[in-house]
């Protein structure tokens, strides 16, 4: 019987398109005895870019080949990262009072089906301690009034303190500091409906409805200096008619913004989602 360890491992490319590329991966995988269990990539036409993410798996762990692949990686000139995926990503939630997003998120989670491991939870509410304290979670009170400061010091060191990665706001109603946001460059993702710019502000589908709006829908994008303008990561719509009230309106709203955000925050973990700019490039 074979006791070998078998690591599994996914390396991410981004570099000037040329020929070769695949060609030099797939034989620098193949001679150290990786056998490749997932391959995608693609060629920006625009602008001569080359996308490309690959997992592998065989007897050589990230870190072993991580120095041989340095070497394989100059010449191409490519910006890559090479990660373990056996062990998920640690992510932390923020959440005010609407908690479906949160709910899902929970138990997605718990069934094993998000790709990564919730570590805490923060909110600028009580509502859904009890909750999260059920599911064996650490719930963080924020306190954004009056000093948000101290609320957003919080938020960096439990990310800090738990070893996670990426902050979710799953409906978090705060609009996050220029300062914070730049310290979670390409670490923030968050969700909304897909109105904007068109309707903003409170009860964005009574808007909607009174507009007689046929298409709604949700978007999860990383978090930019831009206010829900960042690189969109996945997004979902639905039609609906005038026989949708308001109600309706909002809980098939409420039923993408779940679906859309466990998605986007599943293609993270999976490192799945390469920035393109202010694009992205999902591989799906």
């Amino acid at each position: 019987m074979n006791t070998q360890t078998r690591h599994s491992s996914v390396l991410t490319v981004r570099c000037p398109d040329r020929i070769g590329i695949v060609s030099a991966v797939a034989t620098f995988l193949s001679q150290r005895g990786l056998s490749i269990e997932e391959s995608d990539q693609f060629h920006d036409r625009g602008d001569g870019a080359f996308y490309m993410r690959v997992a592998f798996a065989g007897p050589l762990s990230a870190d072993a080949i991580r120095a041989d692949f340095a070497a394989l990686g100059e010449p191409f000139a490519m910006d890559w990262t090479l990660q373990t995926l056996g062990v998920k990503p640690k992510i932390v939630v923020a959440v005010s009072r609407h908690g479906h997003c949160l709910s899902d998120l929970l138990h997605r989670w718990k069934t094993g089906w998000l790709g990564a491991e919730i570590a805490a939870v923060v909110s600028n509410h009580e509502d859904w301690r009890a909750t999260c304290e059920w599911h064996g979670l650490p719930y963080h009170r924020l306190e954004v009034a009056p000093d948000k400061a101290a609320g957003e010091a919080r938020i960096l060191e439990v990310l800090s303190s738990t070893g996670s990665e990426l902050l979710v706001l799953a409906r978090y109603m705060q609009v996050l500091s220029p300062e914070l946001v730049a310290q979670l460059t390409n670490r923030c993702i968050n969700i909304h409906h897909s109105f904007l710019p068109s309707f903003k502000g409170a009860r964005p589908y009574h808007q909607a409805h009174a507009r007689g709006v046929k298409i709604i829908g949700a978007t999860a994008h990383y978090v930019t200096q831009d206010l829900d303008e960042g690189p969109i990561i996945e997004q979902a719509v639905e039609r609906v008619s005038h026989r949708d009230h308001p109600e309706a309106l909002v809980e098939i709203g409420r039923d993408l913004e779940c679906t859309v955000l466990a998605r986007a925050v599943r293609w993270h973990a999976e490192r799945r989602v390469l920035l393109a700019g202010q694009r992205t490039v999902v591989f799906r």
